[in-house]
């Protein structure tokens, strides 16, 4: 009976399927329980049985559609990615529908599988070290270049990654991601003198991405920098503390000639700066190289906020700005006294320095929200343009290398700023517009904080 309703050809009639609405297929059931019943009734209406005649019609008709849901069912169980049974009507539709919606998938899947294997690819190419965990934190995925960075083997999987990377600096970096946006640097536990910069990216729930590569000649390099910046500042202190001396010593003469005091003067203003230039250079140099040096003294904050208003009243009395102090905070600080007071100095001479004298208002202040403490520095000095605002803490790094030269400055507080920030676990936001002012805010985190009991 079904070759006279063929479903039809998939490669010839894919648009008749596609576009047809459903009373299309319900049609040629209602056809063909039409014809039965046409014939069941001439054939009851003869041997004068006409009821019985189109309910075994009916029946029928049932019958063969059950038949074709077997048919249906069979081939969904098991054969469903060869070609669907050979139905007609509405079973035909459902079984083309089935076949088209599988056919998709199955493109979908085999390009996803080719993307995949496209990535594995890349990241098996890749000279970076890149593990995959799971919500456990034990490792699912690595490519090669983690065997010979970080020293995983094959009976390393499913097993817990801070079991394989036990240097206490990355297990506290694990567990405080935020604190080191930039990731961290430790030594490499398979090959001596080496150094590895390693990247967490936490997805999904607790699920972790390690990135990790070999900066050894970079650390190297560095280190070179560093040495030979605190050699030379230390080679550089001795000359200028005799060439200041002899200068002092020739001015204080009575029969100094006062044609060469221009001459002197300038001379010692370039000493002096030179002087503040090895100054700075060396207490980066120690920041950097005192890096682990416990940082857990009880800071009083008033009498730090005090102390600072006054150094700062004092260097303002050649510019003339009015200053103003809030402290609104009864938090206390853990640090280290000398690197904030140095660092909090920076700030507030910077505001000062950069307001055009006798016009400007310079706020200092102290606060805490319960969960972090701010120490702030707010003027309505020059400004800075928003373009210059990511590179301010660079080394050297001037918006204006021309008034940086009339104000003396080196380029290097806000460098020591940020140090002395980092290892206090805090960081500086800056907010500025130019002709407006700026605001220099260092955020502190909660358990820097300590209550003051008085």
């Amino acid at each position: 009976m079904y070759e006279h309703y063929p479903t039809p050809d998939i490669s010839r009639e894919y648009k008749n399927y596609l576009y047809s609405s459903l009373w299309h297929y319900a049609k040629q059931d209602l056809r063909l329980l039409g014809f039965f019943l046409v014939i069941a009734g001439l054939i009851g209406f003869g041997i004068g049985y006409l009821i019985l005649c189109l309910s075994l019609a009916v029946v029928l008709c049932i019958a063969l559609r059950l038949h074709a849901l077997y048919l249906i069912n069979e081939w969904i169980s098991h054969r469903p990615y060869d070609m669907p049974p050979n139905v007609p009507g509405l079973c035909g539709a459902l079984a083309f529908n089935i076949y088209r919606a599988q056919r998709k998938e199955r493109v979908v899947q085999a390009n996803m599988v080719t993307l995949i294997d496209r990535a594995q690819s890349s990241l098996f190419a890749l000279a970076e070290a890149v593990v995959i965990t799971d919500e456990l934190h034990q490792i699912e995925w690595w490519n090669p270049a983690s065997e010979h960075l970080l020293g995983i083997k094959q009976q390393d999987k499913h097993n817990n990654l801070l079991g394989i990377l036990r240097q206490p600096a990355f297990v506290e970096y694990f567990h405080n991601m935020e604190q080191h946006p930039d990731g961290i640097k430790i030594k490499s536990s398979v090959f001596e003198g080496h150094h590895v910069q390693i990247k967490l990216t936490r997805f999904g729930t607790e699920s972790r991405l390690l990135v990790a590569y070999d900066i050894t000649r970079v650390h190297n390099l560095e280190q070179m920098r560093k040495d030979f910046v605190d050699n030379i500042s230390h080679e550089l202190r001795t000359p200028l503390t005799v060439l200041s001396g002899y200068l002092e010593t020739f001015t204080d003469q009575d029969n100094f000639n006062p044609k060469w005091q221009r001459a002197f003067d300038q001379m010692q203003s370039q000493t002096r700066r030179m002087n503040a230039l090895v100054n700075d250079l060396l207490l980066l140099s120690r920041l950097e190289n005192d890096r682990k040096t416990a940082k857990n003294q009880i800071v009083d904050m008033p009498a730090l906020m005090n102390q600072l208003f006054d150094d700062a009243q004092a260097y303002n009395s050649e510019y003339g700005h009015m200053l103003n102090l809030d402290i609104d905070s009864h938090s206390d600080l853990i640090g280290s006294d000398m690197e904030l007071a140095s660092a909090f100095g920076n700030l507030i001479t910077n505001a000062i320095k950069y307001t055009p004298k006798g016009s400007g208002t310079i706020t200092i202040g102290w606060h805490d929200d319960q969960e972090n403490g701010y120490f702030t520095v707010q003027d309505n000095g020059i400004g800075i343009d928003l373009k210059h605002l990511p590179r301010l803490t660079e080394r050297f790094y001037r918006v204006d290398s021309a008034r940086s030269r009339q104000t003396g400055g080196t380029g290097l507080g806000l460098a020591i700023v940020k140090h002395v920030l980092m290892q206090h676990g805090a960081y500086l936001e800056i907010e500025s517009q130019v002709n407006q002012g700026s605001c220099f805010k260092a955020i502190f985190p909660k358990d820097r904080l300590c209550q003051n009991e008085n």
